[in-house]
């Protein structure tokens, strides 16, 4: 898959779950700024990228696009949408050519760079196009970059291996173990779409060499955040950009945008109706927020300062200009002093909080205190008695902490300041009010 089509169908994957299927094709088409035409193409495109997935399968056990996205309890020990991942964003030509070479490497211990060439041009089909020993080279390299295979020593030609050396020196009941870490660490932390990719890496490796023991999955899990997998297409472009102190462009939709994705065509039509703003400005930090299942940009604007930007609104990202490492460290510097006291990433006038919490009953464990302790950050317990303590922080602004604050509920009491104490007051008497006619 091309670059920009990855864009549309992670906006057209993430319209689909939110919306359950409520929106038609052309109300797909409206909402992502391009024509019917093109969405029946994108729907086609996922088709085939589950199809090319379960080929290995027998026809009535090959999935549909519909269950392969479908909403159910416990569907993250196979996470939906993550298909979309294992398609890999490549061109149909390198898929099917990547795949070609790992599977011979598969079958081969070692092959020079002429070999691998010889069997591509024996094995792709007469009418595709046949690749070149320069473009062998290339894939070549990339494969050893991210550590599928591995050149080994000696003298030219070089010969390339598959890199499994981890997976030979383990035993079985090690592979079972180190399969079971996996999916409660790809389950529980973030990022986990390279968790995820690694835990169907494994099951399949315990199913070629152990074919007669059936791989038990003994834990279940609630995924909450389906776009949360969606947004990690741009994360590690990002964390690449901030690496290396480039900055970035790319088109951005805001969450109050009427559109989310804009195509690059010539169609004057969808020229005018572009809602997407376009950005130039230098990545620093990237967030995720677990109260909401959200990733955010923090980055700096030579003219507007510090900028923030919600992932899922970010498509056609590339890198651009490298800036010097002194001005990427002052800019960092004066970031991180103006989130310092921030709950998440407001970067607003700092405030003094301070909320009673009451404690539960004598007879129960105190799980109030627990998870303020827990969660509370920084802040800290001033003052304590049997049946109430007193928590104080200071953070940039109440929007953020004020969630977290309500989530408490009747346990907990806001002394300060007074402006979000009013607040909180009128958010309960509205509350109330929903419940005077019953």
């Amino acid at each position: 898959m091309a670059k920009e089509s990855f864009d549309k169908e992670i906006q057209f994957l993430r319209m689909l779950v939110l919306t359950s299927g409520a929106y038609n094709r052309q109300q797909f088409a409206n909402r992502l700024g391009i024509s019917i035409h093109t969405i029946d193409k994108t729907i086609r495109k996922l088709k085939e990228i589950i199809h090319s997935m379960s080929q290995q399968l027998p026809h009535e056990q090959s999935p549909e696009l519909a269950e392969s996205i479908r909403l159910d309890y416990y569907d993250s020990a196979d996470p939906m949408l993550l298909f979309l991942f294992r398609a890999k964003s490549l061109k149909e030509s390198e898929s099917q050519r990547i795949s070609l070479l790992l599977a011979t490497l598969h079958h081969h211990h070692s092959l020079t760079a002429m070999e691998l060439l010889d069997v591509c041009c024996g094995s792709l089909a007469a009418d595709s196009t046949q690749p070149d020993e320069k473009t062998i080279r290339k894939d070549l390299k990339y494969l050893e970059e991210v550590g599928v295979i591995v050149r080994e020593s000696g003298l030219r030609p070089y010969k390339f291996r598959i890199q499994n050396d981890l997976i030979k020196a383990l035993s079985q009941d090690e592979l079972i173990d180190l399969f079971d870490y996996v999916d409660v660490m790809a389950n529980t932390q973030v990022p986990s779409v390279q968790g995820y990719l690694l835990r169907d890496s494994l099951k399949k490796t315990l199913t070629q060499l152990y074919p007669d023991r059936q791989v038990v999955e003994p834990f279940l899990y609630k995924y909450h955040y389906y776009s949360r997998i969606l947004d990690e297409a741009h994360l590690f472009t990002l964390l690449d950009a901030i690496r290396n102190h480039r900055k970035i462009r790319f088109l951005y939709f805001s969450p109050k945008s009427e559109k989310s994705y804009a195509s690059k065509n010539t169609n004057p039509t969808f020229e005018r109706e572009n809602k997407g703003r376009e950005e130039f400005t230098l990545p620093l930090k990237v967030v995720y927020d677990h109260q909401y299942g959200r990733w955010y940009l923090l980055s700096h604007h030579s003219r507007q300062g510090i900028r923030k930007y919600r992932l899922e609104g970010m498509t056609q990202i590339v890198e651009d200009i490298q800036i010097s490492e002194p001005l990427f460290d002052t800019v960092s510097k004066n970031l991180e002093d103006r989130i310092k006291h921030s709950w998440l990433i407001d970067t607003g006038r700092p405030i003094t909080v301070r909320v009673r919490f009451f404690n539960p009953g004598l007879s129960q464990p105190n799980f109030i205190k627990e998870r303020v302790l827990l969660q509370g950050q920084w802040g800290e317990i001033t003052k304590e008695d049997e049946d109430t303590f007193i928590y104080e922080i200071v953070v940039n602004g109440s929007t953020e902490i004020r969630p977290w604050l309500r989530s408490f509920g009747s346990s907990c009491e806001i002394l300060e300041p007074p402006s979000l104490r009013h607040d909180m007051i009128a958010e309960w008497k509205e509350l109330q009010s929903y419940y005077e006619s019953i």
